[in-house]
């Protein structure tokens, strides 16, 4: 095998933004018992995609017939939170990765068809593939206890994608654990959803609740979601590894302005596709992006949110009348005055 596709694949991925890169070769170990039990467990909730294609899944040799390697390659998406009253997972603040990244995915592809005449198929988060132990396996960092990739003087902040191909490339060294006797992503996760080291109850986590989740919120969370309107960064911005965080200079990850939370309350389908254009909080649905928001105003609100909460109240989906009943109820408890 001639080293130097490698090198010149590695020059052509950093000019399309990817700062690192590595190869795993097929077949390659990944915990399939483990994922199999953590799916019998019910533990992945309502993502029940994760079920099926689980003989490709867990064998990614069978993802394409002449699969030789999978390459993974690393997009950083860092950038500090923007000043407002509430929160929103930072890989979301901007344009949705998965459209940004597979078309750079797909020009690497055609670099690697015409130069060597080989075959590939692209993944960013989208197919049947465990891309974070696959990384792991390809060196770019380890599966941290909080189930994140962590990369070594990177941290935490980077979008995975995957390239599988037919090109027997030479894998690179797997990645090692470096959490030490660290517990902080553990330790500071506000529903407790990693109940142990490297191990992660989706049903229990914010991000699962805020998007994927796509009924009333359990009331044994709503207070800890706090002012986070989709997904949570907590297990991340914790990550010690994050002291060399470097902020993104990938423009189209820049965050999207949004208006104030009880406008948001006030929007149609028009305005939640115009505002939203290609985000990835789109996921949600308008519905969805309601609800967030009219449970964020419970936590954080005041009188001046009263008016738009009462209007969800009055509408007919039984599931945002409720949301907007518990917030209206929080709201007004914390403006009544006690005296001893």
């Amino acid at each position: 095998m001639d080293p130097s596709i490698l090198t010149r694949l590695t020059a052509e991925a950093k000019e399309l933004g990817f700062h690192n890169i590595g190869v795993s070769q097929v077949p390659v170990e990944l915990r399939r018992e483990y994922y199999k039990k953590w799916i019998e467990s019910g533990q992945h909730g309502g993502m029940t995609w994760m079920e099926s294609n689980n003989d490709r899944r867990l064998n990614p040799e069978n993802l394409m017939p002449e699969a030789k390697s999978i390459i993974v390659l690393a997009m950083n998406y860092y950038q500090p939170d923007p000043e407002r009253n509430f929160r929103v997972a930072k890989y979301a603040l901007g344009k949705d990765y998965h459209t940004v990244i597979l078309k750079r995915l797909k020009k690497l592809c055609r670099f690697l068809k015409e130069n060597f005449q080989s075959e590939q198929r692209p993944y960013v988060d989208t197919g049947p593939i465990l891309e974070k132990p696959i990384a792991e396996s390809a060196g770019l960092g380890w599966q941290g206890k909080s189930t994140i990739l962590v990369e070594p003087k990177r941290g935490t902040w980077s979008f995975l994608a995957n390239i599988v191909t037919s090109l027997d490339l030479p894998a690179t060294e797997s990645g090692k654990d470096r959490c030490g006797t660290c517990t902080r992503c553990i330790d500071d996760c506000p529903t407790k959803a990693i109940t142990a080291p490297y191990q992660l109850d989706a049903t229990k986590c914010i991000s699962y609740l805020t998007i994927e989740h796509r009924e009333a919120i359990p009331l044994e969370f709503r207070k800890a979601i706090g002012d986070r309107i989709f997904g949570c960064d907590t297990c991340l911005d914790v990550c010690p590894w994050n002291k060399w965080a470097q902020t993104s200079k990938e423009i189209t990850f820049k965050a999207k302005e949004l208006p104030e939370l009880r406008e948001i309350l006030l929007w149609n389908e028009a305005d939640f596709n115009h505002h939203l254009m290609a985000s990835p909080i789109r996921r949600t649905k308008l519905r969805g992006f309601k609800r967030n928001v009219a449970l964020v105003l419970g936590n954080i609100g005041d009188e001046k949110d009263l008016k738009s909460l009462e209007l969800l109240a009055q509408g007919d989906d039984a599931m945002l009348q409720e949301q907007a009943e518990w917030s209206i109820n929080e709201i007004n408890s914390r403006g009544k005055v006690t005296f001893s």
